[in-house]
C-alpha cells in the first residue's frame, strides 16, 4: 500500500533535486547558454517614438489622420511597439555569445560566473517548486475533467 510520501512523489528532498537539475544545466551551459544583447533604458522609447512618427507619416500620406480616424493613435502605438521589438530582437539574435566567450572577455578564469548562475538557477527552481506546491492542493479538483470515465458509463 502506498504511503502518503509515495503519493506525493519521490522521498528525495526537493533541495537535492534542485541541486541536481541546476548542476545539469550548468554542465550543459557551454553548449546551451547563449548571451544576447538587450536594449534597455532610453533606447526603447527612442526607437518606439521613431516608429510612431514613421507610421503616422505613412498613414497621413494615405489619408489616415487623427482627424479622420480619432482612435488611430492606439493602432500607431501598438504597431510601433511591434516594429521596435522586431528590430531589437533581430539585432539581439544576430549578436550571440557563448559562456566561454563571456568568461574570456570578463577575465573570469575561475568560472565564478558559472557558480553564480548555478546559485540563481537553484534558487529560481526552488521558488517555482514552492509556488507550484502552494497551489497543488487545488489541482485534483481542477483536473477532474481529465479523469478516466467510470466503467459502465
Amino acid at each position: 500500500m502506498p504511503s502518503d510520501e509515495d503519493a506525493r512523489g519521490s522521498a528525495t528532498p526537493i533541495s537535492n533535486l534542485s541541486d541536481d537539475v541546476a548542476g545539469d544545466l550548468v554542465r550543459l551551459m557551454p553548449r546551451d547558454l547563449i548571451f544576447v544583447m538587450r536594449f534597455m533604458g532610453e533606447s526603447q522609447p527612442r526607437l518606439q517614438s521613431h516608429f510612431q512618427d514613421f507610421i503616422r507619416i505613412e498613414l497621413a500620406a494615405r489619408g489616415v489622420t487623427a482627424e479622420t480616424h480619432p482612435m488611430i493613435h492606439l493602432f500607431i502605438e501598438n504597431h510601433a511597439i511591434l516594429l521596435r521589438d522586431f528590430v531589437f530582437s533581430g539585432v539581439s539574435l544576430s549578436r550571440q555569445f557563448r559562456v566561454e566567450t563571456i568568461e574570456r572577455l570578463t577575465g573570469d578564469t575561475t568560472s565564478v560566473m558559472r557558480v553564480d548562475i548555478w546559485d540563481q538557477l537553484k534558487s529560481h527552481i526552488e521558488t517555482a517548486e514552492k509556488h507550484f506546491r502552494s497551489q497543488a492542493d487545488g489541482l485534483p479538483r481542477l483536473l477532474s475533467a481529465f479523469e478516466k470515465p467510470a466503467e459502465g458509463r
